[in-house]
């Protein structure tokens, strides 16, 4: 079809002249042109999400091969891998990286290229980082490391009290002997590691719209991206 766009061109241009008939079957030629460029782009997407879905499952089994302890022959334990073949490894990684092709109108998504990370982004087993190490002369560098596990931690109100949700704030609490999350402000953060937070959660059928303080543990209390309500 374009070798046939490219030849009618070229008719004109001996003609030297923009006929009707030239005018319609350039019409004709660049509307199955297009169609075609955008069947071709979708298989296209499609075969990208195949592969980043394939990617995926295979880090998942290395991942579980790796906690059970068992390795294969192609990778073995980061510990005795020679220098050369991690160097390999880590070129093959970046090379099959997926592309992200955003549709006309798309923006690129978190952590695509220089795109930061999510407010909320946890790093998932498998995921390559740049973390801050102290190596055994005590000076600190960044290196290139692979998450293994991912703690939550709880927050020491002694030392470390800039950690803590602070009075007022809106919250997501897991109400008490329940599963779920609710809206909730902080009535008084932890004092000491063991304490729990003292949190008011929403409810209408108090006079103030709010609980009498409940109390729930750290680790059951996250950021509310909403606003306190006025």
């Amino acid at each position: 079809n374009l070798v046939n766009i490219q030849k009618t061109h070229e008719r004109m241009q001996t003609e030297n002249k923009i006929s009707p008939y030239y005018r319609t079957k350039l019409r004709g030629l660049y509307t199955t042109a297009k169609a075609d460029a955008e069947a071709e782009c979708n298989i296209l997407r499609k075969a990208l999400d195949k592969i980043a879905e394939i990617k995926s499952l295979l880090e998942e089994r290395r991942i579980a091969a790796k906690i059970a302890g068992i390795y294969s022959d192609a990778e073995p334990p980061r510990k005795t891998m020679r220098r050369g073949v991690l160097m390999t490894l880590l070129q093959q990684s970046a090379m099959t990286l997926p592309l992200w092709i955003g549709k006309p109108g798309d923006k690129p998504p978190p952590l695509c290229g220089a795109i930061p990370a999510a407010g909320d982004y946890v790093a998932k087993p498998g995921d390559k980082v740049a973390a801050r190490v102290k190596a055994v002369d005590g000076d600190e560098q960044w290196i290139l490391a692979e998450v293994v596990s991912y703690s939550h931690w709880k927050a020491n109100p002694e030392t470390d009290p800039e950690a803590l949700f602070q009075k007022e704030q809106l919250v997501l609490a897991l109400y008490p002997q329940t599963t779920c999350f609710y809206r909730a402000l902080i009535h008084a953060p932890p004092q000491r590691p063991q304490d729990d937070y003292s949190v008011l959660f929403e409810d209408t059928s108090y006079a103030d719209g709010y609980s009498p303080p409940l109390n729930v543990a750290q680790r059951y209390v996250v950021a509310c991206k909403e606003t306190k309500k006025k």
